[in-house]
Parts: C-alpha cells; sequence; structure tokens
C-alpha cells in the first residue's frame, strides 16, 4: 500500500485510482487463463516425449567442464561408466587438491611436487604461525600451522592466540578456500595455485603451471605483502573514512575492502608478475629465492631467465612476451651496504600499521560495532551485518575454524590504532642487517565470554616483536633524502 500511495499522490489521485483498477483487472485475468504447463507424465502417457538420452559418464552431466587431457576420474575418482549419479559418485573425491586428499589424487602424477610442498613455507605457514605464537610466550616451534592447538575457552594469552590464528588469521591458508570475496576466493591445496579463478569462480578445470598473479592476490592483500606490489594500501574500517561515505557499500570491492591506489612497484610498472623473482623451487621447494643482487649486481650469476650480452642485462619474463633491459649497480653508494637491505634506500613505502587491536566475542552484541563493519572478513561481515542492519537479523557470535572447517563459539572483531604508509621504519634483523620493519605481530588481543565479563583486556606481545624486518614490495629509484634514512638507523640489533 505504500507505494500505491506513493503513486496517487505522485500522479494525483483520479489517475492513482485508474491505475489500480487496471492493475486489478490484469490480476482477475492472469487468475482465468489456463494453465500452459504440461500435464503430468501419469495423466497423459502417450501425449509425453521421452526425456532426452543422458550420456553415461561424468560428461552426462557435466558436459561444459573444460579440464586437462585427463578424465574426470583420474582425479576425482568415481565411476565414469555409470549412468546413475549414486553410482557415478561411488569413491568420489571433492576436492582432490585438498591437503587430505592431495597425496591420493595429485601425487600418482605429481610424486615429487606433493612430497615438497608439504614442507614448503606456502603450505605449512610455520613462519607466520611461530612469530605469532613466540609473541605470546610459545617457547617451542611448530613444524606447521595445522599443529596449531585447538581451543575452546582460552585461559592463557597463548592459547587466545592460538585461537585468533586458526579462526581469523589463517583463512589464506590453502586447507580453506579463501574469503568470499570475488577477489580473495582461491582452490584448497595445489589448486589455491595451480588453479585460476575469475570473480570468485574457477576457470573450469584447467591447471597452469604458471600461477597469474591473481592467484598470488587471493592471499597476499589486504596490507599484506604482494598488495604493496600494485599499490594498494587498505581503506580504513571506520565508515567515517570510507568513499562513499556509510558502510553499505552498493558494490562490493573485490577484495572486500577499498583500497588507496599508491605508487606500484617498479617491476610491476615494467610488466613483471610475482613469478619472475619467485620461482617454483622457492615457492614449492623452500630453495634460496632471487634476490636483488642476483640480477642487478654485475659482479653476481645472473638467475636463468637473465642472459648477458655485451656487459648489458636482459630478463625475459617468464610469460615470455617481454624482454627488459636491467638497470646495474654502478652507483658509489653501493659500495658501502653490505649490512642494508636494498629496501632501506629503494622503498618508496610500506604498511606502518599501528597496534592491531584484535577482540573475541562470545557474546553477541554488536551496537558498539556499527561504524566498523567493515572487517576485512566476509564471514565478520556476514554476522555483524545480519545483526545490526538486516530485519529481525539473528546475532551470532561463531567462527569457522579456517583449518578443519568446524564452527566454535566466539567471533574475532579487529581495528587499528593508526594505519599509515609515509613512514618506513627500519631496525636490526637477527643477523645486522639494517632493514625496513614493520609491525607485524603488535597485535593486543582482548576476550569477552558468552557472560559478557572481560576475561583478557589488551594482552599485549613481547615487545622484542614490536618491529620485524619485513620486505616491502614498493621498489623504485632510491631519489635524493636515502642518506637521511640511512642516518636515522637504529644502532642496536633485536633481540
Amino acid at each position: 500500500m505504500v507505494i500505491f500511495k506513493k503513486l496517487g499522490y505522485h500522479f494525483g489521485m483520479r489517475s492513482f485510482c485508474n491505475i489500480l483498477k487496471y492493475i486489478i483487472i490484469l490480476i482477475i485475468i492472469s487468475g482465468c487463463v489456463k494453465d500452459k504447463t504440461p500435464p503430468a507424465a501419469s495423466a497423459h502417457p502417450a501425449r509425453q516425449r521421452p526425456a532426452a538420452a543422458r550420456a553415461a559418464g561424468c560428461r552426462g552431466c557435466h558436459p561444459d567442464i573444460s579440464t586437462h587431457h585427463a578424465a574426470c576420474t583420474a582425479c576425482h575418482r568415481g565411476d565414469n561408466s555409470a549412468a546413475d549419479r549414486k553410482a557415478a559418485h561411488a569413491g568420489l573425491i571433492p576436492a582432490p587438491a585438498h591437503p587430505d586428499t592431495m597425496d591420493q589424487a595429485c601425487g600418482p602424477c605429481h610424486e615429487q611436487e606433493v612430497a615438497s610442498v608439504r614442507a614448503c613455507a606456502h603450505f605449512t605457514l610455520a613462519g607466520e604461525a611461530n612469530t605469532v605464537r613466540a609473541a605470546f610466550g610459545a617457547t617451542t616451534p611448530l613444524p606447521s600451522a595445522f599443529e596449531i592447538p585447538r581451543v575452546g575457552v582460552p585461559a592463557t594469552g597463548l592459547q587466545l592466540a592460538d585461537d585468533l590464528l586458526r579462526r581469523r588469521c589463517l583463512d589464506c591458508h590453502v586447507a580453506y578456500g579463501g574469503d568470499n570475496y570475488p577477489g580473495r576466493r582461491h582452490g584448497q591445496g595445489c589448486a589455491a595455485c595451480h588453479l585460476a579463478f575469475t570473480n570468485g569462480k574457477a576457470d573450469g578445470h584447467v591447471f597452469r603451471a604458471r600461477p597469474a598473479d591473481a592467484q598470488c592476490l587471493s592471499c597476499h592483500t589486504a596490507n599484506h605483502v604482494g598488495a604493496d606490489y600494485y599499490g594498494w594500501f587498505e581503506q580504513d574500517y571506520n565508515w567515517e573514512y570510507r568513499v562513499p561515505f556509510g558502510s553499505q557499500n552498493a558494490e562490493e570491492p573485490p577484495a572486500g575492502t577499498g583500497i588507496h591506489q599508491l605508487a606500484p612497484d617498479v617491476h610491476k610498472q615494467a610488466g613483471m608478475q610475482c613469478i619472475d623473482c619467485h620461482t617454483g623451487a622457492e615457492l614449492m621447494a623452500g630453495e634460496p629465492g632471487i634476490g636483488c643482487r642476483n640480477c642487478h649486481d654485475p659482479a653476481a650469476a645472473p638467475p636463468p631467465t637473465v642472459s648477458v650480452k655485451n656487459g648489458r642485462r636482459l630478463l625475459r619474463t617468464r610469460s615470455g612476451d617481454r624482454v627488459l633491459a636491467i638497470p646495474l649497480m654502478r652507483d658509489p653508494a653501493h659500495a658501502d651496504t653490505a649490512l642494508v637491505a636494498c629496501a632501506v634506500c629503494h622503498a618508496q613505502w610500506t604498511f606502518a600499521d599501528r597496534s592491531t587491536h584484535l577482540l573475541r566475542t562470545d557474546e553477541p552484541e554488536y551496537d558498539e560495532w556499527a561504524a566498523l563493519t567493515r572487517q576485512g572478513s566476509f564471514e565478520v561481515e556476514y554476522y555483524l551485518n545480519q545483526a545490526l542492519f538486516e530485519d529481525n537479523g539473528e546475532a551470532l557470535a561463531v567462527m569457522q575454524d579456517k583449518l578443519d572447517g568446524a564452527i566454535r563459539p566466539g567471533i574475532w572483531l579487529t581495528t587499528y590504532s593508526l594505519r599509515r604508509w609515509e613512514e618506513i621504519p627500519l631496525c636490526r634483523a637477527p643477523n645486522g642487517e639494517l632493514s625496513v620493519c614493520r609491525a607485524i605481530a603488535n597485535l593486543f588481543l582482548s576476550y569477552v565470554n558468552a557472560d559478557g565479563e572481560t576475561v583478557f583486556d589488551e594482552i599485549g606481545p613481547d615487545p622484542a616483536f614490536s618491529l620485524l624486518p619485513y620486505t616491502p614490495h614498493t621498489i623504485g629509484k632510491a631519489g635524493a633524502f636515502y642518506r637521511q634514512r640511512l642516518a636515522r638507523a637504529p644502532g642496536e640489533k633485536r633481540p
């Protein structure tokens, strides 16, 4: 009736009455028209044309799936000769590249790759997990993020950090399909890198040996290394700082939050992809990666993709469509940089977030978070919006474990004290090298139980982890003020 009243005021009551009359007539006429749908098969069996014969096997139900030259059953198992769905799906492996099944499905053809990838940093995420755990008191490193203990009701700061890792931080782990934004969806296990996704959906079933940057960015986004390569810096979470203003943006950003577009890395501007520097041997087998000096230092042996002709070095990109001349380290300033990371002088900007505050609450009271419904997590944002803005929205405080898929009580909310990019913090790495640093583990954890009681309030990390070495992917010319950066370098080493 509200819309009818608005129509009446707009057109005048007489016109409105005519419109309403015609609508009623149309409704009556539509109710008198006989149903044109075919009768049931049992009523007139002789008049029913037989259903088109469906081919047996996978293609009978999935004719549009593009695959490798291999049969569907080579990876998914099942019975490709069966015409019945139940029989065809006997022994089916729905996600063959998942860590739980990749030995069985991928291993027969790629035994060496599967064996090596299980120990690589991208698979275990042990570096990230152990850094956070050590900041909150862990003394023994874990071989893999899979070993992080499951937590119900946290009783210590370390247990609170473990729950944070399993349910909030590790949404990019290969055991999980990625956050539910178009730019952050990916496959699981081997498919996380080698199965291409577009707009949140897999591009058929064609696995690619060389992942495109879109696959890397499904994890390396949201102010993590990789996003800076493209010049992406997240917008603030608070709605007062977002454009367009308001918490309910009409168009969802591909990675969840909008971005400030800053200067991309000079290698990106030249047309290089992630895999031009980060090879499969590094990413999958844990071998040493290519460093700046490998390409730019005339005295260093060049990598296989770099050729040397008449004293010049030329890089052929792995896509094969570009040949780039490499500038060499000829400036005298490079003579005394043995213990100075290249990024100290050449980084154009970096992520300089300060004091990330994370709250686990088992009590679904979200009124104070109405201005912070952008959270960088689709799962968290869904529950916040459902409770705050949907009619009869059910308030829930649960979250999925990204490693085993279990739904557990408690939801993790986050905000920051400060988000900046212009300052480039410096510190000493354990080997004494002067490095760009960032507050990766500068986390402050709180916990409110189901009764609304504050159990932990702002538990902070060990001060030794306030700044950690970091390699920003924002490289460019050193500029005129690189010596000022070196002049303010800290002299002490981090414990």
